[in-house]
């Protein structure tokens, strides 16, 4: 079983796909299913040319996933700092409130290697990501989770 805090890294089965050469970060796999974002890909505007953030200081977002690209999701190994996170694994953690999280990168200057922000996520339901690694689309990278 993929399990949170695991990466995996698409196949040639996913080529031509939204996932080619896609590298993801799963953050949450249960019963209900699993959430993952792409975190080898960079969103075309940083953080600062969002209308919603345009006095916000310049920060790289990525390119999380196809579902939900309304919204930005955070990853961040900062629980001192952002509060409202859930543990993902080896000291990671996924969302938290966002305005924490640009307070930290407007006034505190963390860094993209401690808070990492997406755009959009990536999502199976219950099983499908291990059909799909069963099937050969993904590969779980070693030392992940």
């Amino acid at each position: 079983m993929i399990t949170a805090g695991s990466y995996i890294k698409s196949t040639a089965a996913l080529e031509g796909s939204y996932f080619e050469n896609t590298i993801i970060l799963i953050v949450e796999n249960n019963d209900e299913g699993a959430v993952g974002f792409v975190v080898n890909r960079p969103f075309e505007r940083s953080l600062n040319e969002l209308v919603e953030f345009r006095k916000s200081s310049p920060f790289p977002l990525l390119e999380g996933g196809p579902v939900d690209q309304e919204h930005i999701y955070i990853v961040h190994n900062r629980p001192d700092l952002i509060k409202g996170s859930q543990p993902i694994a080896n000291g990671m953690y996924y969302g938290g409130d966002m305005q924490i999280a640009l307070n930290a990168i407007n006034f505190h200057g963390v860094s993209e290697k401690e808070i990492q922000l997406f755009i959009g996520y990536c999502g199976w339901d219950a099983g499908e990501l291990e059909d799909e690694v069963n099937e050969g689309s993904w590969l779980q990278l070693p030392n992940s989770a």
